[in-house]
Order: structure tokens, then sequence, then C-alpha cells
């Protein structure tokens, strides 16, 4: 059975193009809508009552963050996801306090975003660290590293963000910053800061330390 998914977006040509890459690529997806913003997303999950309902943060008309309040307690069983350009936004984390379950980075692979979807249709509650932290830890007093927590990994992954994540995925195939800036539209001197704070969490002196630390986990970056 496919995944019946709506895309909400006030971006129109990334929505316009999302829908033709999941169409394109994800035989098992199905795009059944598409939307430009938050009042568009209600009224389309309520119409057709889709498995996931990907949001994007900011919208016009309706947040993201609004729309997914009126969703999940209209339709509790779509799953919401929200797709965003940053990985520190405060918005994700209240729409995560209200229902959504869910985060995805608008720069990911197409073939990432793909494997996600599959997995929060199978139950999967993909979220990074820093964010579900925030989330769930006022409410249990425990840590929850979000994601796929696997015990093959080292604490420190879980302490990386997606954004991260990717950084050093890049760092380790040997990109430079400005070509690690290009991939993840970041500056360059921002590069160099998230590669201080990567350096920090993984317990590397130098680059090239970090590069041995982490080649090992690079499946999993």
């Amino acid at each position: 059975m496919k995944t019946r998914v709506i895309l909400v977006d006030d971006q129109v040509l990334f929505v316009q193009s999302l829908s033709e890459v999941l169409r394109n690529n994800a035989p098992d997806i199905e795009v059944i809508g598409v939307g430009y913003n938050g009042i568009e997303a209600v009224e389309l999950v309520r119409t057709h009552r889709p498995d996931i309902v990907l949001l994007d943060v900011r919208m016009p008309e309706m947040s993201g963050v609004s729309a997914v309040r009126l969703i999940h307690a209209d339709v509790p069983e779509t799953k919401i996801v929200m797709l965003t350009t940053y990985d520190d936004d405060e918005y994700v984390t209240e729409a995560v306090k209200s229902g959504a379950i869910g985060y995805l980075l608008k720069d990911m692979p197409a073939h990432e975003l793909i494997d996600a979807l599959s997995a929060i249709r199978a139950g999967a509650f993909l979220l990074p660290a820093n964010i579900a932290q925030k989330v769930l830890r006022p409410a249990t007093g425990s840590v929850y590293h979000g994601g796929f927590e696997d015990s093959r990994l080292p604490a420190w992954y879980y302490q990386l963000s997606a954004k991260e994540r990717r950084i050093l995925r890049l760092l380790v195939e040997r990109y430079s910053n400005r070509d690690i800036g290009q991939r993840v539209h970041l500056a360059e001197q921002t590069v160099k800061n998230y590669l201080s704070n990567i350096y920090e969490a993984v317990g590397a002196q130098s680059r090239r330390e970090a590069i041995e630390i982490a080649a090992a986990y690079v499946h999993f970056l």
C-alpha cells in the first residue's frame, strides 16, 4: 500500500519540485495534494486524511505551527512532519510539542527524504537530539536522542544536530570548508563555527583527528 502524502510550503517552486522528485523516485509514495499556506494544509488534511503531511514551519495566512495544532486535534491519525531550512528553529520545537513527530531539512538528499518518510510511516519518531531534548526533558527528566538510536554509535553522535552530522560527513569525505558551505548553504565562516562545535563534541583537537574519529561512522552521518 502506498504512503499517501500531502506537501505544504509557501515556496511554490520548491513544493512543486519536491512533488516531482517523490513521484519520479519513490514508487511507494503517492503525493495526493499540495498546498501553499497553513490554512490550505488544514483543509487538505481534513479532506484527504493522508498518512503523512509535510509542513513548512513558516508560512503566510497560518504558520506551520498553528496548522499542526489543528491537524493533530482534527485528524490525529495523520503523521505530521516539519520541513525547514534551519536545524535550530524554535518553531520546530513548538510544533513538536503540538503534535509533529518528525523534522526534516529542505536541503537533505532526495534518497534520505524518501527513507525518512518510509521510516515515519513505519512508526519512527525522527528528531535531532537538540530538539528532542528540549521537548522531552521537561516532561520526563530524561534525555532522548531522537532518530534511530543505535548502541553501535558513540555518545557524541547524539550530541550533533542534523546539520552538524551532514557537515561532519562532508568533512570525512575531504571537502574543503568552502565546498561544504556551498553544499549546506552556509558562509565559509559559519562552517568554521560549526566545525569548532563538532570538534568539541567529537573530542578532537584538529580537523585530521576529527576525520579519523568519525570515519568509522560515516554511513550513519
